[in-house]
């Protein structure tokens, strides 16, 4: 059994593997990793890894230290089976997303690949058919551009993501709703038809988690 730790801005995604099957996939908070025990007890892992794009706290140091096995930092010293192109190699272990387009890569290889990940924040991660990842975007989340909005006016609500929408906004309420939607979607579509237009076989993956 292997064990992946994906610690992000909001919460840690930790997932147990049997080779390449997916056996169970947990969430929990990234400022605790109080399930790392229960998961431990309950499978026998023999190897495991973490990357992290926040700085951790001493408790869940301690969490990670009293795994039973050897750990693996994945960062931007950990060898890849890609080109990196990226300009600031220091500050690619920082980054969410190119973990995810080098994963999509190695079940597609020899394809151009566009990883969008809709988290806390949104990534556009690119990988070319040669294996040379570029590099990518960052632009803010959902709740991130409704607290913008919010925190940055002196009269805009907090608007919630869930609520009535309609094509045009028709009170203060829907106009934020809609806007910061349809901001988003256009904003992905945007970039799924550009990239397509300079490699026509891209293939796009959008993942993220309500």
């Amino acid at each position: 059994m292997n064990l992946i730790i994906d610690i992000g801005n909001t919460v840690a995604k930790i997932a147990v593997f049997k080779d390449k099957d997916i056996v169970e996939i947990l969430y929990d908070s990234n400022q605790t990793l109080e399930c790392l025990s229960d998961i431990c007890a309950k499978y026998a892992v023999e190897k495991a890894i973490v990357a992290t794009v926040i700085d951790l706290n001493e408790r869940v140091l301690a969490q990670l230290k009293s795994l039973p096995v050897s750990l693996l930092w994945l960062n931007e010293k950990t060898l890849l089976p890609v080109e990196n192109l990226y300009e600031t190699p220091e500050n690619f272990g920082d980054m969410t997303g190119w973990r995810l387009v080098v994963g999509a890569y190695e079940q597609f290889p020899g394809k151009d690949i566009l990883v969008i990940d809709a988290g806390t924040c949104i990534t556009y991660e690119f990988i070319d058919a040669a294996g040379r990842y570029h590099g990518g975007n960052i632009s803010p989340g959902v709740q991130m551009r409704f607290r913008a909005l919010h925190e940055f006016t002196g009269r805009l609500p907090l608007v919630l993501r869930e609520g009535r929408r309609l094509p045009l906004g028709s009170d203060t309420d829907t106009a934020m709703r809609e806007g910061v939607l349809k901001g988003m979607e256009y904003e992905i579509s945007g970039y799924i038809t550009v990239m397509k237009h300079k490699y026509p076989e891209l293939l796009v993956f959008l993942i993220g988690r309500r």
